[in-house]
């Protein structure tokens, strides 16, 4: 055993330990065999030189990523134990990364579907990404889509999703038509701000470059060198889901991205999302990429949560 007391120094502690000491804690969750006391400036260390050393490692590359962004998530932590991270040595395969974000930060193909959707899309124009909530699906399309912009291989980029109500009246929220749109489609914007910077994005979008746009909006137009996501596909009839995909024009890419146990339609038969994948399937040029459990990358909880929900309707259906 040995101990070693570690100064930060220019630099304010609550950066790294994070509000309430959330992110030393986690930080120290992957040395179970070491004690870590974080107090002042001060951190102490008792443990095996090894993994006295590999904390330290860990710390210095935290505090270089915090000189370059205004402030660290449990994110960037976790990404420094996946195989996810590419420091100045170069720590895993830069192929992985998609496009360089707002801040400084690196997003990057994250897990084995992840890294298939990368792949399979310089080889389709159409691809499904199917799988439960927290796998990086729609967020790695959008990622490539940002890319695809930045690297002027497409003219525009479009987000859609379909406007349905999960459990609240769209009719009684306030404002506009705009208005009330705009909570569906949060989650995509929250994705470009990501990889834009807000008054970037905010021109590319008055200048109709990337538009964000429920379903509906789709129907008539034909969608040349543009690249095209679909989002929560599962709440869309086959109907709608033909209307789509027949929107594509020359040099466009699509990628549809849903979750098949998450149907918010009245009816769960008329999800038209996995009888167009099987309709597509066989088609050349089209790529369906399952992910799965293994797939997520949000709170350590949501695979104990989906697992949970799984269990559950498993029983029911019994």
């Amino acid at each position: 055993m040995t101990e070693r007391i570690i100064v930060l120094e220019e630099i304010d502690p609550v950066d790294i330990y994070g509000v309430n000491n959330k992110l030393i804690d986690l930080l120290n969750s992957y040395f179970p065999k070491m004690k870590v006391v974080a107090r002042g400036s001060e951190i102490f260390l008792r443990g095996s030189i090894s993994d006295v050393r590999k904390f330290e490692e860990k710390l210095n590359i935290l505090i270089d990523i915090r000189s370059r962004k205004s402030r660290l998530n449990e994110d960037d932590i976790n990404t420094l134990f996946d195989g996810s991270f590419v420091g100045d040595q170069g720590v895993s395969d830069e192929r992985d990364i998609i496009v360089y974000g707002t801040e400084g930060k690196i997003i990057r193909a994250r897990t084995k579907n992840q890294k298939r959707l990368l792949d399979c899309y310089y080889d389709n124009d159409l691809i499904f990404a199917i799988g439960p909530a927290g796998t990086g699906k729609t967020y790695t399309a959008i990622a490539l889509a940002v890319r695809a912009l930045k690297n002027r291989e497409v003219k525009k980029l479009i987000l859609t999703r379909p406007a349905v109500e999960a459990g609240e009246r769209l009719g009684f929220l306030p404002g506009d038509l705009r208005e009330k749109l705009d909570p569906y489609l949060q989650p995509l914007y929250d994705a470009l701000r990501d990889m834009l910077p807000a008054k970037k994005l905010q021109d590319l979008m008055e200048e109709g470059v990337i538009q964000i746009a429920p379903l509906a909006y789709m129907r008539g137009r034909t969608l040349d060198s543009a690249f095209v996501i679909l989002d929560e596909a599962q709440n869309t009839t086959l109907g709608q889901l033909k209307m789509f995909l027949t929107r594509m024009g020359c040099n466009a890419k699509f990628i549809v991205t849903g979750d098949a146990t998450q149907i918010d339609l009245p009816k769960r038969s008329d999800s038209g999302l996995l009888k167009g994948v099987e309709l597509c399937n066989k088609i050349k040029g089209v790529s369906v990429i399952n992910f799965g459990k293994e797939d997520i990358v949000r709170h350590a909880l949501v695979t104990k949560i989906v697992n949970a929900f799984e269990k559950h309707e498993e029983r029911e259906e019994g």
